[in-house]
């Protein structure tokens, strides 16, 4: 079998371990329509490959997902070099997004933590640093979650060892979650 084929059976693979996850999803979504519908904001923060999919994550919102609607204030925290570098060199890397978590979150605001180990110091941070100023938070995890398992409110875990999967499991997942939120609260009036 060749390395396409090997990689497509083990992602669609890891897309059918996730239908156990869709009551989470589904709060997931009641969270961030909530939050939005109502004024409040998302936060959004993620590592490397993590980070480029929580930029992908807070556009849909921003921007559009696939429909043309009003824009929603998303966060990605992880797009200002400058605050990165600053906040990295003056209090530790393991604090550039708990900083801004105190910054910009409020309560009734959302964080969307992405972590493939669950073991990152700085989402661990902004997860705590969240959870103390009284934004909700959801955290997508790989793996058995990490250290990160039991801090969120919301878990969404890829049950995979394999960094790749896990991405394309959140990828797909906040996709999904984008299309739920659209279509049950920004286009329709919530229930």
């Amino acid at each position: 079998m060749s390395i396409f084929q090997n990689a497509a059976r083990a992602a669609l693979a890891t897309i059918e371990s996730l239908r156990p996850l869709e009551p989470e999803l589904e709060r997931a979504a009641q969270m961030v329509g909530a939050c939005l519908a109502t004024g409040g904001k998302l936060l959004v923060c993620g590592n490397g490959g993590s980070a480029a999919d929580g930029a992908d994550f807070a556009t849909e919102f921003t921007c559009r997902f696939v429909t043309d609607r009003q824009p929603y204030p998303a966060i990605n925290l992880a797009a200002c070099g400058s605050v990165l570098t600053a906040t990295g060199n003056d209090y530790g890397f393991d604090e550039v997004f708990a900083r801004q978590v105190r910054a910009f979150g409020r309560k009734g605001d959302v964080l969307v933590a992405l972590t493939t180990s669950g073991n990152s110091k700085n989402i661990l941070s902004a997860i705590a640093a969240a959870n103390i100023a009284g934004v909700q938070t959801i955290a997508l995890l790989g793996r058995d979650g990490g250290r990160a398992r039991g801090h969120a409110q919301v878990e969404l875990i890829v049950p995979t060892p394999i960094t790749a999967r896990i991405q394309e499991g959140h990828k797909f997942l906040l996709h999904v979650l984008c299309e739920i939120v659209e279509t049950n609260w920004l286009l329709a009036k919530p229930k």
